[in-house]
């Protein structure tokens, strides 16, 4: 596709409104909790398919967009997922993980069952496209892969907390079996797994303390 320039002209909010914005999202986003315990009641199916729109409106390497959400709903599947994902879980907390990743796991009370698969309603499963894949069999490389889907798994949790939903991203590794699962093609690979609700009436989360922006901004 040829470079072809189009004229680009938001809207400039005046500098109180612009601050208003920043300071309500931060107020919402500082709110956020990675949940574990969810509630099975049903959520707006649209709301969720907005986060994923939101979630590909992302920046990417040459705009090559190496994402794929798999949105799974069916009982059936989940449980297969999670049955995969906790014996992998078990084999990495027995050891694969190794002492000083368990270490640090500790103080957020994590372990190898995951209930959070088979109780949340939505799972979304982001694969990263490692290359295209052409109609008539080709590949053509894709660049920035691992930075463009992280992007895109960030929006996707953002506009999920602004909509009232809760979420967690779920790493299992090795996370092959997703692939396999879900019947994804060969240029794809598991980036993470998110179950989507809302939490449980008896949830509890990790009492957490985050950086405050003095500890991670640097004036230059």
């Amino acid at each position: 596709m040829t470079y072809r320039p189009v004229p680009y002209r938001p809207a400039r909010l005046p500098a109180t409104e612009a601050v208003a914005e920043a300071a309500a999202l931060r107020h919402r986003m500082e709110a956020r909790r990675s949940v574990r315990m969810f509630s099975p009641d049903p959520v707006p199916e649209r709301a969720v398919l907005d986060a994923i729109a939101v979630a590909s409106t992302a920046p990417s390497g040459a705009h090559q967009q190496p994402w794929t959400f798999v949105l799974v709903t069916d009982p059936a599947v989940r449980r297969r997922i999670r049955a995969a994902a906790e014996a992998e879980e078990r084999v990495s907390y027995d050891g694969r993980l190794g002492a000083e990743w368990l270490d640090a796991l500790r103080p957020l009370g994590t372990d190898a069952v995951k209930p959070h698969l088979t109780d949340a309603p939505y799972l979304i499963v982001v694969f990263q496209q490692r290359f295209a894949l052409d109609d008539d069999g080709g590949v053509r490389k894709h660049y920035y892969v691992d930075e463009s889907v992280g992007i895109a798994v960030g929006m996707l949790l953002t506009t999920l907390q602004v909509a009232g939903l809760a979420a967690l991203t779920h790493t299992p590794s090795p996370m092959r079996f997703l692939g396999e699962l879900l019947g994804r093609p060969r240029n794809e690979r598991a980036f993470a797994v998110i179950p989507v609700g809302y939490p449980a009436d008896d949830c509890v989360v990790p009492d957490l303390r985050r950086k405050s922006l003095d500890e991670v901004l640097v004036r230059i």
